[in-house]
């Protein structure tokens, strides 16, 4: 007892180290990626660092927010179980006890409406996505094909590879369900779509294909924050990390880095390790000086950032189907992605009488420059083309703007046709003591979670290597 209380004793001493003036290195965002970088270096004895977030809270782009008494998850909602290789994010979520549903999307082909309304028959809708499985493994196979057999870097898009199958989609229901097997997945559509870094998708082929809805009232965020906790003595209390910071400015040299916040604070370091996302790095929200290199800056304005809009309204009472088999249902429209893929929480959530709808890429872009009424109008008119003019309205709406949210500028990143593996290494090399990471920089892993607690490990063992054997890539791999 008396060694355990030692030990206990010794591990809050080192949670407990305080800021230093000017610390080792400085951190920007408290999302996934920045804090798994911080606590990389931590547990290698680097413990004099410092934590710069925009927001008031920890967890970037895994967010929960109440909903009429409900909390709900505007950004990452879902983590992937039932493979070969760990999962440590859903392994964190285990020791946390996150409250997960199961997902069905079994009887999808079951619940497709067609856009004036009723349904399709169940086997016609199973014979087109039997052609988009299809489709899916030739991408696969092609992309394994592109990755070993040609020399050069060589890419198209997913659209592209769909024609070279010869069954590039058509029809509004092809269109749907080809949305359901891409855009819902990528945030954005096949046409500028990398088939190279997409297929096969290595987050199911990992993880596995077993998808966990998140569905606790103290969010998906909880996991980020069990992480941080890991290495700080409080998520308010230690000095360590700052809340309410934003990063405006940083100047950068050989001799080290002083980042500038919004508040007119100066902080120094040697190194700064920069986790915002791409959307951020290609807004005008933190200025550089010097100017990022030219190559550097080609690698982030070349890359995309997208919108995944998830459209949340609460009822009076249900007027959808409900039971087994009625969880998700698809709205088929001569407009791709026009409010196509709807779920209802009542296995999350029972009584909840809560619907949401998911858009993405151009139209998520529109949808966020519509007032909540105008949204609410389309949104009711698809509902009562579906479920009848008697319908109730909503009692309430959630429309999430991550787009023109400045802390974020999107939901999550999407590797382009075209963009070749050399540019994104260049996405996430250094630049003299300028450091970067996120989703947006994940070879395997782009766009999910799990991409970004891996890149900010990888990013503060990268910068390890410099502090601690002065192999600092920063420097030697490309001019400053």
């Amino acid at each position: 007892m008396k060694l355990l209380l030692v030990m206990v004793f010794i591990h809050s001493l080192l949670a407990l180290a305080p800021a230093s003036k000017t610390p080792t290195v400085i951190i920007i965002g408290a999302g996934m990626s920045g804090i798994s970088a911080a606590k990389t270096l931590h547990d290698a004895g680097i413990r004099d660092i410092l934590i710069l977030e925009a927001t008031n809270r920890i967890g970037g782009r895994v967010m929960k927010t109440q909903f009429s008494g409900y909390a709900v998850e505007m950004g990452a909602n879902w983590l992937f179980g039932g493979g070969p290789v760990h999962n440590p994010v859903l392994e964190m979520a285990e020791k946390v006890k996150l409250k997960t549903s199961l997902n069905d999307y079994d009887n999808l082909t079951s619940n497709t409406y067609k856009q004036d309304g009723g349904l399709y028959p169940k086997t016609l809708v199973e014979a087109v996505d039997k052609v988009a499985v299809a489709r899916d493994d030739f991408c696969a196979k092609f992309s394994t094909l592109l990755t070993k057999k040609v020399k050069n870097d060589v890419d198209i898009s997913i659209l592209a590879g769909q024609r070279l199958f010869k069954q590039e989609p058509k029809t509004p229901l092809e269109m749907v369900v080809d949305y359901y097997h891409n855009d819902y997945e990528d945030g954005e559509p096949p046409k500028v779509t990398s088939l190279k870094h997409t297929y096969p998708r290595n987050e199911f082929v990992d993880h596995g294909e077993d998808p966990y809805f998140v569905a606790d009232p103290r969010g998906f965020e909880i996991v980020v924050q069990y992480l941080a906790k890991q290495f700080l003595s409080s998520l308010k209390g230690d000095p360590r990390l700052k809340l309410n910071k934003v990063v405006r400015e940083i100047i950068y040299s050989k001799n080290g880095v002083a980042v500038k916040t919004e508040d007119g604070s100066i902080y120094k370091a040697k190194y700064v390790i920069v986790s915002v996302s791409v959307g951020v790095l290609q807004s005008d929200l933190i200025d550089f000086r010097p100017k990022l290199p030219i190559w550097k800056r080609l690698a982030i304005s070349d890359f995309s950032m997208t919108i995944y809009t998830k459209i949340f309204l609460k009822f009076p009472y249900k007027f959808w189907p409900t039971g087994p088999g009625t969880e998700f249902f698809i709205y088929t429209h001569v407009r791709r992605g026009y409010y196509p893929l709807w779920q209802h929480l009542e296995n999350e959530y029972p009584g909840s009488n809560i619907l949401f709808v998911t858009v993405t890429a151009e139209e998520s872009r529109r949808v966020e420059q519509l007032s909540d009424q105008e949204v609410e109008a389309e949104v009711m008119a698809v509902l009562k083309t579906l479920f009848g003019n008697k319908i109730p309205k909503p009692e309430d709406i959630l429309v999430p703007r991550w787009g023109s949210n400045r802390f974020y500028k999107g939901s999550y990143s999407n590797w382009p046709d075209k963009y070749s593996q050399h540019r994104h290494d260049q996405l996430g090399d250094p630049v003299g003591p300028v450091y970067f990471t996120g989703e947006h920089n994940s070879n395997r892993y782009i766009g999910y979670v799990t991409g970004a607690y891996f890149t900010g490990i990888d990013t503060a063992d990268d910068l390890l290597g410099c502090i601690k054997n002065q192999t600092c890539r920063g420097y030697n791999s490309q001019q400053m």
